[in-house]
């Protein structure tokens, strides 16, 4: 990081919105929060108290729960801020740097680990004889550990070069958190370098894991197609829908986003939402209320009787 940075304390300016608005969005923001660290906590507990759940799909799922319920406690929280006080968009320097890190490790290792699933899915439909020896709990904990690994290093990219940049002048950052493309327009040097490598870090990534699990499910439906019985197909397709609508969700926003290097459209902040706050809200409505075993686990949960199992 530049000791040339006389900036200590950034602004957020939020999300564009008439003033007005404040109390009614901060109502909304804070009842999707609640309801995400709830949902994928309850998840999480599930998952972990149904022996019936312990296989590699819900195993992949859990650390999506805890990514998810992470990734939107780094942004919302302090998006709240912005709307409950006049001065609730001051972050210091080395929070922003702080606040940076998490949401790119976050959202990375979230990327890769879509990856993982969708390959997971694929070896458990085009395999169905060998998969539980393919993807064994070795296996999984490899491919667990490999998502966070490199989340934390391409994290450690996007950090290290928007912040070894001196920043002296303006403090207002036109976003409701800290993230490569509206800080780097703070930079008093040029920043078109930062831009190219982030633009093609991030784009190699993102469309490298999009790139793959579009392959994937396009080799899941060539399976589905050859089961024979419409029971088997229909059941096939519903564990695939849950993955396929939460992937959208999360890759359609940010690929707007990084895409476009030296985006200045207020709009970025607007479609940021989708990914920061309603794709980490998706995750556990779509994986409870469309996956008839989740159901059946809380339901059994409910009941006590997951605990009388366990015993």
């Amino acid at each position: 990081m530049s000791n040339g940075s006389l900036v200590t304390t950034f602004f957020l300016t939020g999300l564009p919105h008439a003033p007005a608005l404040d109390t009614m969005l901060f109502g909304i923001f804070l009842a999707i929060y609640i309801l995400t660290v709830l949902g994928n906590l309850l998840i999480l507990l599930v998952i972990r108290v149904d022996s019936h759940l312990h296989t590699p799909m819900y195993y992949f799922l859990t650390n999506l729960s805890f990514i998810d319920m992470w990734f939107s406690t780094v942004t919302v929280p302090k998006m709240l801020m912005t709307l409950a006080t006049p001065g609730g968009g001051a972050i210091s320097f080395h929070s922003c740097v702080a606040q940076l890190y998490s949401f790119h490790f976050l959202g990375s290792t979230e990327c890769f680990l879509y990856t993982v699933m969708s390959y997971d899915r694929y070896l458990a439909i085009s395999y169905p004889l060998r998969y539980s020896s393919m993807m064994s709990g070795r296996v999984c904990a490899l491919l667990a550990a490999g998502t966070w690994l490199s989340g934390s290093l391409h994290s450690a990219v996007q950090t290290t070069l928007t912040f070894r940049l001196p920043y002296c002048g303006p403090n207002q950052v036109q976003h409701y958190f800290c993230d490569a493309p509206p800080i780097l327009k703070l930079a008093c040097a040029d920043t078109s370098a930062n831009e190219m490598v982030i633009f093609v870090n991030i784009g190699v990534v993102a469309s490298g894991c999009f790139l793959l699990i579009v392959l994937s499910y396009v080799s899941i439906v060539c399976s589905i197609l050859r089961i024979r019985t419409s029971e088997g197909r229909h059941r096939a397709f519903q564990t695939c829908a849950s993955h396929c609508i939460v992937v959208l969700c999360f890759f359609g926003p940010g690929l707007f986003i990084y895409l476009r290097p030296g985006s200045k459209d207020a709009l970025d902040g607007i479609v940021a939402v989708f990914y920061t706050v309603l794709t980490p809200l998706l995750n556990p409505v779509v994986y409870t209320l469309r996956n008839k075993e989740v159901k059946k686990a809380l339901s059994k949960l409910k009941n006590g009787s997951v605990f009388i199992q366990n015993q």
